[in-house]
C-alpha cells in the first residue's frame, strides 16, 4: 500500500473506537494465522490463483520421515510474510546472484495418485529437498527458484563439516522467508551471513499442484489401456519448469549431482534419470501403503534434466554395448508391437554417436517413454527420454507413411541430445542453438549413415532450410544468439524454442561443416565435447576449438578466425542474397528482405557477413571461395556467351542464404534445363526454382525471370522441383479465388502439359505396387501436392482415380487408401460425390477415435460443392451434435475448402453468428472473417464485411479486423498485379 492521502477525512470519536477495536482483532487474527502458516513463505493465494494454481495447499499428509541428514526438531524461527512491498534488489534480476553454488540435491516427491481414484480435480504432491551448496560470498539472503510451491518449513545447516560429517554441523536461523513472484524467487533473509569457501546444506519440505492443463513442471495425463482408464504423472523441466516442482537453482550453468526418491502407489512403476538402486514401504496416516523408489546418484546436470515418470506402463527392451534400453508405453501398444521400431533403431544410433565422437554414453541405463499427450513432442532427459507416442510409436503395418523416418529423425535428434545439451551444457539459454541446432544437424548424419541412398541434402533443404530461409530476414527475426540479459520476464526463455533456434542453427552447423569439411569439423566437436563434459560452454568456447582445429592443418586457409565468421552469422538477424554478374564476375551481397527497398539508405542493417561459396562451373565443383566485402571480383566466374558455359553458386545449398544473378546469367541456367536439365544436379534445379520465386516474390528479380525456369518441366521427373514449382503457382489463394477465371485455364493448359510425365509415373506406381513407395520417403511426404493439382486442373485420370479409390474403400473397408494421397482422394471423392459418400464419411467420423483421423475426416467433409450439404453439416457442428467436432472449426473449414464453400459459409455465419460464437468463441468469427475476406480488393468489399461483422464483435475486435482486412487488401493488389504478369506470361509461352 502506497502512503494515504494528504486530504484526510472526518471520523466522530465513537466510530475512532470502533476502528481501533477492529484494528486490534485484526492484528491478532494476523499473528494467530501467522503461526499456523509455519515457517516457510507462501504465494499469495490471489497470485496463485492469477496464475493458475489452487489458492490454498493442504498441510503434508501421513506421518513425514527425517531428512537423509537429521537434525534436532527445529523451532519457528520465521514466520510467513504477508505481501509487502520491497526495495529494488537481486530478485528483480532474471539470473541468480552467484552467491551460491549448488554441488548436490537429496530430492523426494510423494505424488498422491492413485489407480482407483483418477476424478480428483485438484492433484498435488508434498516433496522436500536438501541442497548442498557452496557459499561464494559473505551473505545472508538466499535466493532460490520458486513457483507454485508452498513451502512448509526451511532450514540451513552448516558450515558443514568435510570430515566431521554433519554432526558438528552448526544451523544459520532463517529469520524470515518471502517471494519474489515477479521473477519466480523464494527468498530466505537469515540472522547471520553465510561464510565464503563453506558448505551448507539448504532444506526445504514443500507441496505443490499437479498440472493437469499444461505439459509443465509435473503433470498428468489421462488415457485408455486394456479398456480402462488410466493416468500417469511425467515432468517437463526445460528451459524453467524444475522450479514448478521444487525449490532449486534452475539455470543451466549450475550442475550438481541428483539423489532422487519417488513415492508412488504400488500400482505404479517410477522412473527417473538413474536406475533403481532399493525400494521400501512407507505408511501414510491413513494407513494405506505405499512404494518408496530411490534411485542411483545421477552426474552432474542441471536441473532441466531432472526426470520423474510414474505410470502402469509395459516395456520392452534390448542391451546396447552393456547398457540397457527400455522402450515404456501403454500396454496395449507393447502387446501389438508399436514399439519394436523404436526400441531397435535407439542402440545402433547410440553406438553411431558413441564412435563419431569417441565418447561413451556415461548413464548406465536409457528408458525412454511415449505418453499420450505431450505437448514439447520429445525431451532429451539424461537416461529417461520423453516422446509424444506419436512420435515414437509405429504400427507394424504401417508402411505407406512417412512415420517411419519422422520416428527417425525424433530418436535421433533426442539422443543427440545426450552429448549436446546433456554432457556438454550452454552456459545460459542465449546459447541454446548449441544445444538445438547441432541436434537438429545431426539428425541427418544419422539417418544418412543407416540409408545410404538417403537423398539427405533435397531433405534437408525441405525439412529444415526452405523454412527458416522462408521466416528469416533481416530486421524483422531475431539473431540466433541473442542477448537474453536483456529478457525481463522469464517467459522470454520460452520463446526462443523456435525455427531460428532449430532450423537457422542446423544450417549455420551445415554450412560450417561444409566450409571446413567433415573430418575437421567432427575433430573440432570431439575436443569441444571432450573438453567440457559435465561443464558449461558458451559459443565462443565452441569457436575457440574449431580454431584449434583449423590451426593444427595448412590445407584450409580461412579469410578470418572462425569467431569472426561465424559471429557474422550468429549474431545478427537474416541472411544475404548474393548477386554475381556473369560478364564481369562481380559478386555482391545485401540483406534480404521482405520486399525490396529501393531507398536502402532507409534500412539500418548495416552489417555484412563473411560468405563461404562453393560453386560449381559447368558442371564442376570448384574451389571455395570468401566474400568477405559487400563486394568483390572474382574474375573465374566470368562465363562466356557460348552455350555450354553456366555457373551456380552455394554447392549443395549448403550455404546459408540466397542466389541471384544478372539477366546473362539467369538466361544460361534457362538454356541449360532446357538442353540438358540432368547436368545440373537435382539439388540445384531445386534450388533454381525456391531462389528465383522467392526474390522475385520480393521484387529483387521480375516474375518472368523465375517463370522461364519452368519452361523445361516435362522432363523434370523428380518430385521435390515438382513440389517447389507448384507451391510457388498453385497457392492456397488462387485454388479458392473465383476471381482469377483467366488465368485458371492458362495454368492449366501449361502445367497438365509438363505434369503428365511424373502424374503418369506415380499415378501407375499406385495402382500397380503401391508397397514401393514406402522407400520414397520424398513420395510419402510430397505426393499430395501433386495429385492435389492434378485433380484442380481437371485431369480427367486423377478424377477418375479418386473415385476408383474411394468408392473402392466404400465398398470394402480394409482396402485402405494410400495413406501420400488419402487427403486428395477423400476430398474428391466427396466434391465428385453426392450425399451418399458424404453420409459414409460421416458415419466413419462418428466411429473413429484417432484425433489426427478425425480431423482429416472433418476437413474431407468440407470440399462439398453442394450448398445444401455444407449447410447441414455446419448446422449439425454447432446444434445437432455440437461436441462432435472438438478437434476441428468446421465453418472455418467449410469457407477455406473452395469458392462454394467460403460463400455458403458467410450466408450460414449470417444467420447463425450467435450460435457460432457461442460453440467456437468470439475469437473464432475474427478468424472467419479473414478467411471469408481473403480475396478482397476494394473498399466497398471491406465496407461490406465490416457492416456485416458490426453485430458481432466488440469495438476493440472491429478495430483489429478492419486494420487486417485492409493489409488483406492491399496484399491482394499486389497479388492480382502478380497474376495478370503471370497470366500474360503464360499467353506468351503456351
Amino acid at each position: 500500500m502506497g502512503p494515504p492521502s494528504r486530504s484526510g477525512f472526518y471520523v466522530s470519536r465513537a466510530v475512532a473506537l470502533l476502528l481501533a477495536g477492529l484494528a486490534a482483532a485484526l492484528l491478532l487474527a494476523l499473528a494467530v494465522l501467522a503461526s499456523l502458516y509455519g515457517r516457510c513463505a507462501r504465494v499469495p493465494p490471489s497470485e496463485l490463483r492469477d496464475r493458475g494454481a489452487p489458492a490454498a495447499a493442504p498441510s503434508l499428509p501421513g506421518k513425514q520421515e527425517p531428512a537423509s541428514r537429521p537434525g534436532p526438531t527445529p523451532e519457528p524461527d520465521a514466520a510467513a510474510s504477508p505481501p509487502t512491498w520491497r526495495p529494488p534488489g537481486p530478485w528483480d534480476q532474471l539470473r541468480l546472484p552467484r552467491w551460491l553454488v549448488p554441488l548436490h540435491y537429496e530430492l523426494e516427491l510423494w505424488p498422491r495418485l492413485r489407480p482407483d481414484d483418477l476424478s480428483a480435480s485438484a492433484l498435488r504432491f508434498t516433496g522436500r529437498v536438501n541442497i548442498t551448496v557452496r557459499c561464494t560470498a559473505a551473505t545472508a539472503r538466499l535466493l532460490l527458484h520458486s513457483l507454485f510451491l508452498d513451502c512448509e518449513r526451511a532450514e540451513v545447516h552448516g558450515p558443514l563439516s568435510p570430515d566431521a560429517g554433519d554432526a558438528t554441523a552448526g544451523r544459520s536461523s532463517v529469520v524470515e522467508t518471502w517471494f519474489a513472484v515477479d521473477m519466480q524467487y523464494l527468498v530466505l533473509e537469515l540472522g547471520e551471513a553465510l561464510q565464503p569457501g563453506s558448505l551448507y546444506e539448504l532444506q526445504l519440505s514443500f507441496s505443490g499442484p499437479v498440472s493437469q492443463d499444461t505439459r509443465e513442471g509435473l503433470f498428468l495425463n489421462l488415457y485408455t489401456d486394456q479398456g480402462e482408464r488410466r493416468a500417469l504423472l511425467a515432468s517437463q523441466m526445460e528451459p524453467t519448469f524444475a522450479r514448478n516442482v521444487f525449490p532449486c537453482f534452475d539455470e543451466p550453468a549450475l550442475k550438481a549431482t541428483f539423489n532422487i526418491t519417488i513415492i508412488h502407489h504400488p500400482r505404479y512403476v517410477a522412473l527417473s534419470n538413474m536406475p533403481k538402486l532399493s525400494q521400501s514401504e512407507r505408511e501414510d496416516v491413513n494407513g494405506s501403503k505405499w512404494t518408496v523408489t530411490t534411485f542411483h546418484t545421477t552426474p552432474p546436470m542441471p536441473t532441466y534434466l531432472a526426470a520423474f515418470v510414474v505410470c502402469d506402463y509395459g516395456h520392452i527392451s534390448r542391451i546396447e554395448r552393456g547398457k540397457e534400453i527400455r522402450i515404456w508405453a501403454r500396454k496395449d501398444a507393447i502387446a501389438e508391437g508399436n514399439a519394436d521400431f523404436a526400441l531397435n533403431i535407439t542402440g545402433p544410433i547410440f553406438s553411431f554417436l558413441e564412435d563419431l565422437f569417441n565418447i561413451s554414453y556415461p548413464l548406465p541405463k536409457t528408458d525412454i517413454i511415449a505418453l499420450p499427450t505431450f505437448d514439447n513432442r520429445a525431451m532429451e532427459n539424461w537416461g529417461l527420454l520423453i516422446f509424444d507416442e506419436s512420435l515414437l510409436l509405429l504400427q507394424p503395418n504401417d508402411k505407406l507413411t512417412e512415420k517411419k523416418i519422422v520416428i527417425s529423425f525424433t530418436v535421433s535428434h533426442e539422443i543427440g541430445h545426450q552429448w549436446f545439451g546433456n554432457l556438454v551444457t550452454m552456459n545460459w539459454w542465449n546459447n541454446i542453438w548449441l544445444n538445438e541446432g547441432f541436434a537438429s544437424y545431426f539428425e541427418f548424419g544419422i539417418i544418412n549413415h543407416f540409408i545410404p541412398k538417403f537423398p539427405r541434402n533435397e531433405i534437408f533443404f525441405f525439412n529444415i532450410l526452405h523454412g527458416a530461409l522462408r521466416e528469416d530476414h533481416a530486421l524483422v527475426s531475431r539473431a540466433v544468439s541473442v542477448n537474453v540479459e536483456s529478457f525481463t520476464e522469464t517467459n522470454e526463455i520460452n520463446e526462443l524454442f523456435d525455427l531460428f533456434t532449430y532450423s537457422k542453427g542446423a544450417s549455420l552447423a551445415r554450412m560450417l561443416s561444409s566450409f571446413l569439411n567433415e573430418k575437421i569439423f567432427i575433430r573440432a566437436l570431439k575436443s569441444y565435447l571432450e573438453t567440457f563434459s559435465y561443464a558449461n560452454a558458451e559459443q565462443d568456447d565452441l569457436w575457440r576449438h574449431f580454431q584449434m582445429a583449423i590451426d593444427d592443418q595448412s590445407k584450409i586457409l580461412l579469410p578470418a578466425t572462425v569467431k569472426s565468421i561465424m559471429d557474422s552469422w550468429t549474431h545478427q538477424s537474416g541472411f544475404p542474397v548474393i548477386t554475381l554478374n556473369v560478364s564481369t564476375g562481380v559478386m555482391k551481397q545485401e540483406p534480404f528482405y521482405l520486399g525490396k527497398v529501393k531507398n536502402q539508405t532507409l534500412l539500418t542493417h548495416n552489417d555484412t557477413w563473411i560468405i563461404p561459396v562453393l560453386w560449381i562451373k559447368n558442371g564442376t565443383t570448384q574451389s571455395l571461395v570468401w566474400l568477405d566485402k559487400s563486394s568483390k571480383v572474382f574474375p573465374e566466374m566470368q562465363i562466356s556467351d557460348s552455350d555450354h558455359d553456366w555457373v551456380i553458386l552455394n554447392l549443395n545449398m549448403t550455404g546459408y542464404y540466397r542466389v541471384n544473378y544478372d539477366e546473362l546469367g539467369w538466361k544460361k541456367l534457362n538454356q541449360q534445363l532446357e538442353k540438358d536439365p540432368k547436368a545440373i544436379p537435382v539439388i540445384h534445379r531445386l534450388q533454381l526454382v525456391d531462389d528465383a520465386f522467392s526474390l522475385s516474390k520480393n521484387d529483387y528479380i521480375e516474375i518472368e525471370t523465375a517463370l522461364d525456369l519452368t519452361k523445361y518441366l516435362a522432363e523434370e521427373d523428380e518430385i521435390i522441383v515438382w513440389h517447389a514449382v507448384l507451391m510457388n503457382l498453385v497457392t492456397r489463394d488462387l485454388v479458392s479465388d473465383g476471381n482469377n477465371y483467366e488465368i485458371y485455364p492458362l495454368l492449366k493448359k501449361y502445367l497438365l502439359k509438363r505434369l503428365i510425365s511424373i502424374w503418369n509415373t506415380y499415378s501407375t506406381t499406385i495402382r500397380e505396387n503401391v508397397t514401393a513407395l514406402q522407400e520414397d520417403y520424398l513420395a510419402l511426404i510430397l505426393l499430395e501436392k501433386v495429385f492435389g493439382t492434378a485433380c484442380w486442373l481437371g485431369l480427367e485420370d486423377c478424377l477418375q482415380l479418386s473415385r476408383e479409390l474411394f468408392r473402392n474403400w466404400m465398398n470394402h473397408p480394409e482396402n485402405e487408401i494410400p495413406n501420400p494421397i488419402k487427403n486428395v482422394i477423400l476430398c474428391y471423392g466427396i466434391a465428385l460425390g453426392n450425399d451418399k459418400e458424404w453420409d459414409f464419411l460421416l458415419k466413419i467420423y462418428n466411429n473413429n477415435t484417432k484425433e489426427e483421423e478425425r480431423i482429416q475426416l472433418a476437413y474431407a467433409m468440407s470440399c462439398s460443392k453442394d450448398p445444401w450439404i455444407l449447410n447441414r453439416y455446419m448446422d449439425y457442428a454447432i446444434t445437432v451434435s455440437p461436441f462432435a467436432f472438438n478437434e476441428t472449426n468446421v465453418i472455418e473449414a467449410v469457407a477455406e475448402a473452395s469458392e462454394v464453400g467460403r460463400y455458403v459459409a458467410k450466408d450460414f455465419l449470417i444467420n447463425n453468428w450467435q450460435a457460432v460464437s457461442k460453440r467456437y468463441g468470439t475469437q473464432s468469427l475474427v478468424t472467419l472473417l479473414y478467411v471469408i475476406g481473403r480475396t478482397i480488393s476494394t473498399d466497398s468489399q471491406i465496407l461490406e464485411l465490416q457492416q456485416f461483422c458490426s453485430n458481432m464483435l466488440e469495438e476493440h475486435q472491429r478495430l483489429t479486423v478492419q486494420a487486417k482486412l485492409q493489409t488483406i487488401r492491399n496484399e491482394n493488389l499486389k497479388g492480382k498485379e502478380r497474376s495478370a504478369r503471370i497470366a500474360a506470361w503464360l499467353r506468351k509461352n503456351t
